[in-house]
């Protein structure tokens, strides 16, 4: 059973604005936005990942 903590994210690249992946964070102990680096499949390289809301 999931923790009522984790809330759903998605991960937009910062260049094409794409949501490429989705994950999950625990809100109460990551209280500031991810920013990661991934693999975007529109450009084909390696960028900055940021995290955003899910509906």
């Amino acid at each position: 059973m999931a923790s009522a903590n984790r809330v759903k994210i998605g991960l937009k690249c910062a260049e094409c604005n794409d949501i490429n992946y989705t994950t999950t964070k625990n809100s109460k102990t990551t209280t500031e936005k991810l920013e990661l680096k991934k693999y975007c499949p529109r450009l084909k390289k390696h960028t900055v990942h940021k995290e955003v809301k899910l509906k």
